[in-house]
């Protein structure tokens, strides 16, 4: 048991691809000091349950064929397998098929452990290990005892715990998410990326709003205080604050409201972020003040928010990046006052090629909105000519973009080259209504349809954010016929009449979501 965490993954790590598979690899910094164990119960080749103890560092692991059972008169057969890493205790979620241990595993049951020896490495070498188990499905005095190389029986002692005929096939669900294996594997949280630290690499494919209860706790806090969402302790200040003030109708939205929003449009907002270094507007005065950019990590951000290192930075660009992947991250930026998100094209495992070709449709100060609206449907009647599937989207302020999604193979450079020449062909057709000139002087009040935008460096804002204006007006995407709507102005949902749009007509973005096209000749 003297080895390194690294020498003892490297079995756990040798089979499997990682190239392929979507197990975490094990990061070399996880601390070890804890005793938590998990049983997770996984549909591979065969059904088993992994019973796994955390000790020095890795997971101690045993494959139980027929479950572990409370019943002391019953004996288990257990396989002692490869240690597995830390990252693993929490994984519910599936292993593609082909590879090593393919199929879809649960979480459960899952606490924390106590052994019976003052050295439990010593008692696992003599062959013998007694341990207290306290979790939801579990609990009591265990022992593990070896019968050959790999061969070890688990048995439950009589004690206070003990329940005759108790069988873990009676029990199915997992205790993490309340859903059984055939659940998870038709339609998973969450999915494993393996080229990324094993801290980093779950991915989750949907996530959860914040529950009745959790939204009244942040309504009872002071000016301050500590919310509990999702499991992790959130420290809120200056909830009381205005940062939009109201106009027309639109009553004043203090931080605790943006907290509220981010935390409920999360699960909508959350796939346009995820894997994608974000820049953020900052105003933490409120939008009445001039706010700043902020794109570099910064040092007083919790352990837990991801961040990204951009290997090419320069020495005056920023270095480090905020990544948003959870509720709890958008919360914190809310109370950060970062208002306005802007998240890149790319995503940090191929920074070099976008997912996302955007036309932006810049007005000028003699364009009106209707002027706007002929170019946005010039562009759908391009796009479809073009059999290219996209979706628009109002800014929120005066604008209207587009967005298409694109396989990634292509570059920055080309990607901006087809925006242009799509660009400039609707351009030609509508030539009183557009500029091509750089400065707004130049442009004398005339639209712009500015495909610059499509850079490594520069950002358009992301869907569902809001923007830095009085009564917290938001971008949102919008279904191709909604440019004929004649109640469309490009503020027209705020943060508090957004949510009721989503709930009735859905997010028109998902059906981009997962599209990867080729751009056709132009």
């Amino acid at each position: 048991m003297a080895e390194t965490r690294t020498d003892r993954l490297e079995q756990y790590r040798r089979m499997r691809d990682f190239d392929r598979t979507a197990e975490p690899r094990g990061s070399e910094q996880a601390a070890g000091a804890g005793n938590r164990f998990v049983v997770q119960r996984h549909r591979a080749r065969r059904r088993h349950y992994d019973l796994r103890l955390e000790h020095d560092g890795v997971l101690l692991s045993w494959a139980v064929p027929k479950g572990p059972t409370l019943d002391p008169s019953v004996r288990r057969m257990a396989v002692r397998v490869e240690d597995h890493p830390l990252e693993y205790a929490d994984f519910e979620g599936t292993i593609p098929a082909g590879e090593y241990g393919g199929g879809d595993v649960i979480v459960w049951d899952r606490g924390t452990w106590t052994p019976g020896e003052d050295d439990p490495a010593a008692a696992l070498e003599s062959g013998t290990l007694h341990f207290d188990l306290r979790g939801s499905k579990l609990r009591g005095r265990f022992v593990l005892v070896r019968r050959g190389e790999q061969q070890w029986l688990l048995l439950h002692k009589k004690d206070e715990h003990a329940v005759a005929g108790w069988d873990p096939e009676q029990h199915l669900e997992s205790v993490r998410s309340g859903r059984t294996n055939e659940e998870v594997a038709a339609n998973p949280e969450a999915e494993w990326h393996s080229e990324l630290p094993a801290d980093r690499a779950e991915v989750r494919l949907r996530w959860d709003p914040p529950s009745e209860t959790e939204l009244a706790a942040l309504d009872e806090l002071g000016a301050k205080g500590t919310w509990h969402l999702n499991g992790r302790d959130l420290k809120l200040t200056n909830l009381d604050k205005t940062l939009f003030e109201g106009c027309d109708d639109r009553e004043p939205v203090t931080k605790r409201d943006l907290i509220r929003y981010h935390a409920l449009i999360a699960p909508v907002m959350l796939p346009y972020l995820v894997d994608r270094p974000l820049n953020s507007h900052r105003f933490p005065n409120g939008v009445g003040e001039p706010g700043f950019w902020h794109k570099e990590y910064p040092s007083h951000a919790p352990d837990w928010l991801r961040s990204w290192h951009h290997p090419n930075a320069g020495t005056r660009d920023a270095q480090d990046y905020v990544v948003p992947d959870s509720p709890e991250a958008l919360v914190w930026l809310a109370n950060y006052a970062a208002l306005e998100l802007h998240a890149w094209t790319s995503k940090v495992d191929d920074i070099e090629h976008p997912t996302w070709a955007l036309f932006d449709i810049d007005p000028g100060e003699q364009t009106s909105f209707d002027d706007l609206l002929t170019l946005a449907r010039l562009h759908r009647s391009a796009l479809e000519h073009l059999g290219v599937t996209a979706r628009p989207k109002v800014t929120g302020k005066r604008g209207i973009q587009i967005w298409v999604p694109i396989e990634r193979r292509y570059t920055y450079a080309e990607t901006r080259d087809w925006v242009e020449r799509v660009s400039r062909a609707v351009g030609d057709v509508v030539p009183e209504l557009v500029s091509w000139k750089w400065t707004k002087k130049e442009r004398r009040g005339l639209a712009r349809l500015d495909y610059t935008q499509n850079v490594q460096s520069k950002t358009l804002v992301a869907p569902y954010s809001a923007r830095p204006a009085p009564g917290a007006p938001v971008s949102v995407p919008l279904e191709w016929d909604e440019l004929d709507d004649p109640d469309l102005t490009p503020d027209r949902w705020t943060i508090r009449t957004v949510l009721d749009r989503v709930e009735t007509v859905g997010d028109p973005f998902a059906a981009l979501l997962g599209v990867e096209q080729r751009l056709p000749p132009v």
